[in-house]
């Protein structure tokens, strides 16, 4: 298995306890693999302490801090696709940095930033 970004959906799917979703990452952790997040997500999903489901993921997870060259990066990406999506931009973003697949639900958005992304650099 390749390394993994999640994106929001995924947390939210996991604070559903959806079987599947939870299935696939207790996969990856099996076979050594620690699925990224990037903070923006995490930022964007969580609204209480109550979500336990999503937080007991996380601590399967590597979260993975948006900084000032991954800013840039996803600012300059946002600017070719035409898009403000910020947190999409965050994982297409760290998937690149970190030459991993994206897990989403949103496949139609990721793709488009993937796309857009060929034309960008981005910074490691």
């Amino acid at each position: 298995m390749n390394p993994v970004v999640y994106d929001a959906g995924v947390l939210i799917a996991a604070d559903r306890s959806e079987r599947n979703t939870w299935a696939d990452h207790r996969a990856r952790l099996e076979a050594g693999i620690i699925p990224l997040v990037p903070s923006p997500v995490v930022a964007q999903v969580s609204r209480s302490p109550k979500q336990t489901q999503m937080r007991r993921l996380l601590r399967g997870c590597e979260v993975v801090a948006f900084d000032e060259p991954a800013a840039h990066s996803a600012g300059a990406l946002l600017g070719k696709a035409r898009s403000n999506d910020v947190v999409d931009a965050s994982v297409v973003v760290l998937a690149i940095q970190r030459e991993a697949e994206v897990v989403s639900d949103d496949a139609a958005d990721i793709e488009r930033l993937l796309s857009a992304a060929r034309a960008v650099r981005v910074l490691r």
